[in-house]
């Protein structure tokens, strides 16, 4: 887990995302308990606060769940949770976006599907 320093995303929402990814990727599974406040300062050389920040988004969001005197562990169904916010984050910052800088460059959709069909870079089951 490495942060970005020079990145324009507050540091604790980079955390938050970091978690968000080890669950999708199967690191940390659902039930299974997740990095302390301690832990994540420690690893990750930030301040407690900032750590805690990020961990009580992922609690906000219903992602995480606090067990007193125990620690942090992943809710069942965390995944789908994650899976849903991402789509929707990438149809808000991605989709729509490329739809309306097709339509200022006379795009048409069927256009844009063609050359998201042609493309061949940077996918792994290529």
């Amino acid at each position: 887990m490495e942060l970005k320093t020079d990145s324009t995303i507050p540091i604790f929402i980079q955390i938050a995302d970091m978690i968000e990814d080890q669950i999708l990727k199967n690191i940390i599974k659902e039930e299974e308990k997740v990095y302390s406040t301690n832990e994540l300062s420690t690893l990750l050389h930030v301040n407690p606060a900032t750590a805690r920040k990020g961990l009580n988004i992922l609690v906000d969001e219903n992602i995480v769940y606090k067990k007193r005197g125990v620690g942090m562990f992943v809710k069942e169904g965390a995944v789908d949770l994650i899976k849903l916010k991402r789509k929707k984050n990438f149809m808000n910052d991605f989709i729509i976006k490329l739809l309306q800088e097709g339509e200022k460059l006379g795009i048409s959709k069927d256009e844009i599907i063609n050359m998201i069909n042609n493309c061949t870079g940077g996918f792994k089951n290529e």
